[in-house]
């Protein structure tokens, strides 16, 4: 991203790294940034500390890769070409819960809140110490093994959402859904409590932007609510707020 680099030992002191670190297993990450240079020079680094780095350079190819393969780890940079790294986050976060480690040149604060409600598990701002990335990747990894396994089964009331299988459940009896129904379903559920927008459901779950008078989004949720629902009970499942998009009103529960 941009003409900014990390402070890498490549850069700025040559080749004077430590000999690689012996593993039984290099730790497979994926890097998605748009600076090739950038890339190269982390993916020699992160080489002699143990890690299998593979990168890619645009938005697509980052949801792609995260979704076809499987990585310990992945370091994105909020601005990409072909999309914003927080629709790529928020993208691999309903379907994974692989660490996330964000990148960029905006350091301020309500930049970097914005990546952590998204779903990240730390935010670097840029320039950077590589030293630095190395050290958060580290602890954000150690973080992720101790935590308990994660859940194979998201439980909203009368509801099971398998994210692995893409199977939805409603008192034990499966429910037909799209692969856009499914997509908007989990994110709804994924962003309980948070009112998200009809533009961010569509760049999320549609992979596209809103289009002036486009109705998708809201003809998609209609059929989510005449699948399911309207209401779980006596609560609303899916709320609408006028001008502002749509929030998932029941609980989620993970087992």
């Amino acid at each position: 991203m941009g003409n900014q680099k990390p402070n890498t030992p490549d850069a700025a002191h040559g080749e004077e790294e430590a000999a690689p670190r012996q593993s039984a297993a290099p730790v497979r990450i994926l890097l998605v940034d748009d600076d090739k240079e950038l890339c190269a020079s982390l993916q020699r680094l992160l080489r002699m500390d143990g890690f299998d780095v593979v990168a890619v350079h645009t938005a697509p190819d980052g949801i792609n890769r995260a979704a076809e393969e499987d990585f310990a780890l992945i370091v994105l940079d909020v601005m990409l070409p072909g999309g914003d790294g927080r629709i790529v986050l928020r993208k691999i976060r309903t379907t994974s819960e692989v660490p996330i480690i964000m990148l960029t040149a905006r350091g301020d604060e309500s930049d970097r809140i914005a990546g952590l409600e998204a779903g990240a598990d730390d935010y670097l701002p840029k320039p950077f110490n590589a030293r630095e990335l190395v050290a958060r990747m580290r602890a954000v990894l150690k973080r992720h093994v101790r935590q308990a396994p994660q859940a194979q089964t998201i439980s909203i009331g009368d509801i099971e959402i398998h994210p692995l299988t893409r199977r939805v459940l409603q008192s034990r009896v499966e429910v037909a859904l799209t692969g856009a129904e499914f997509d908007i379903l989990l994110f709804l559920v994924r962003s309980c409590g948070r009112v998200v927008s009809r533009d961010e459901i569509a760049e999320v779950c549609l992979r596209r932007p809103m289009a002036p008078f486009d109705r998708s989004v809201d003809n998609h949720i209609s059929n989510l609510r005449k699948k399911l629902g309207a209401s779980d009970g006596d609560t609303e499942r899916i709320r609408s707020l006028r001008g502002t998009g749509y929030i998932y009103s029941v609980q989620a529960e993970t087992a």
